[in-house]
């Protein structure tokens, strides 16, 4: 079995900036550079057989190139304790119909829907103790944070696999627009 979900990468000029909040609140598990990604659909544990057919779906995922604006920081749970602090998205017809249509192939593909709906955001760290005042002073420090929009042209099935150093991520097929 391999452990899947579906993404879309960022520009590294991008990555290394959200790369660069690493030292505002230590003690953080922050996401290694080269992973920041935007997460369309985690999927966990998936079966051969049922890997190639979520292949198959994803490659009749049809869109055009959009672009998208990475905008605020915030955090979850939005109440009590945070967990995840991430960075929002500017909203994006285009980047929830890509969402929508992943979804139909997922389940296309026989896995079971996502319970949750989707809220678009990049996560830079998880938050293994109570730091909510070291959070909400980044928050208010990087409220406006905004970059230039970039184009979406792709989307990449990954595995990752899980180690004593962290997830390891691999790219198992890209899809491009078209």
């Amino acid at each position: 079995m391999a452990r899947l979900f579906i993404a879309v990468e960022l520009p590294g000029d991008i990555k290394a900036a959200l790369s660069s909040f690493r030292d505002e609140i230590p003690g953080l598990r922050w996401v290694p550079p080269d992973q920041i990604h935007l997460t369309l659909r985690f999927l966990g544990d998936v079966l051969p057989q049922t890997c190639a057919m979520l292949k198959k779906n994803l490659a009749a995922v049809s869109f055009t190139p959009f672009p998208l604006t990475l905008r605020g920081v915030g955090h979850f749970p939005p109440h009590g304790h945070p967990r995840v602090l991430w960075v929002g998205l500017e909203e994006s017809r285009a980047l929830l119909s890509l969402q929508q249509q992943v979804e139909a192939a997922v389940v296309g593909a026989g896995i079971v829907p996502e319970e949750r709906g989707f809220s678009p955001h990049i996560t830079l760290a998880r938050i293994k103790e109570n730091a909510s005042s070291a959070v909400a002073r980044f928050e208010s420090v990087h409220r406006a944070l905004s970059f230039p929009p970039f184009n979406v042209e792709e989307f990449i099935l990954f595995s990752s696999v899980l180690t004593p150093k962290g997830a390891m991520h691999r790219i198992e097929e890209t899809y491009r627009c078209g």
